[in-house]
């Protein structure tokens, strides 16, 4: 009886001893990420100074043109990008896994070594790369052609953040028994990444040549701290972006689910 009791006492001191660990984790999320994504919520439902707006800011995203053209680089990006990466990343991986392959460390700490640049530092290598004197341009005028003016051309400006993506994000090892698995992961990730894709954009092109390369992260970011703030229809495009990201992972969840 006594030792049932001990351990009793013992399970209790363990399950407190959790929750002393839990609880201060859990209350650190809800803080700083599940509160501010309930005031952002509110806040795309109000205007400024006139409170309650129903779906105005909403309807605003529909007649937007600069929005639109936002949604349609970041898909774009997202169409080309994910499944090219995931494509090389499991040619990579099963080049690694062959035993003909020797060094197979060194291989794989080069290939996730861009994952682990910085990501301003790393933009500011691609800008050097494809400029009008870059080493791209260089190598293209040695070939007999003309140089590129990378980024005052629109879709030559999307392929050089499209470049820079998949240089930065394919460093993965998917190894074979994992497979199915790993790909959905990857699958997901590489699209919650890709549609609040922000860095790039910013970096490298700042957005242009006009606004053609420009995210929908990165329009977020304008029209609250560069623009004149309108924070309430920023918070609207930012709920957009949650609500894409939360479909298009559920979609990829079901259709990659192992019971099928």
């Amino acid at each position: 009886m006594k030792q049932k009791k001990a351990k009793m006492s013992l399970e209790k001191k363990h399950n407190l001893t959790g929750w002393a660990f839990l609880i201060p984790a859990a209350l650190l999320i809800f803080i700083f990420c599940f509160y501010p994504m309930i005031q952002a919520i509110i806040l795309s439902f109000t205007k400024k100074g006139s409170g309650f707006a129903g779906l105005a800011n909403y309807q605003r995203i529909l007649k937007d043109k600069t929005f639109q053209q936002c949604l349609f680089n970041t898909v774009f990006y997202f169409i080309i990008q994910v499944p090219v990466m995931l494509l090389l990343a499991l040619g990579l991986a099963h080049l690694l896994n062959s035993p003909k392959i020797k060094g197979k460390s060194i291989f794989r700490t080069l290939i996730f070594l861009p994952c682990a640049t910085s990501l301003v530092s790393y933009s500011m290598i691609f800008k050097s790369l494809f400029a009008q004197d870059g080493l791209v341009n260089n190598i293209i005028t040695t070939l007999g052609f003309d140089r590129v003016d990378w980024f005052q051309n629109a879709w030559a400006a999307r392929f050089v953040i499209i470049i820079a993506l998949i240089w930065r994000w394919t460093g993965y090892n998917i190894t074979i028994p994992l497979l199915k698995p790993t790909i959905l992961l990857t699958a997901i990730m590489s699209t919650s990444g890709t549609l609040q894709l922000f860095d790039e954009s910013v970096n490298l092109t700042s957005g242009g040549p006009g606004k053609s390369t420009m995210t929908l992260a990165h329009y977020v970011y304008n029209i609250s701290f560069v623009e004149t703030p309108k924070f309430n229809y920023a918070a609207a495009i930012s709920v957009f972006i949650l609500v894409s990201v939360a479909v298009l992972s559920a979609i990829q969840m079901k259709v990659g689910d192992k019971r099928d």
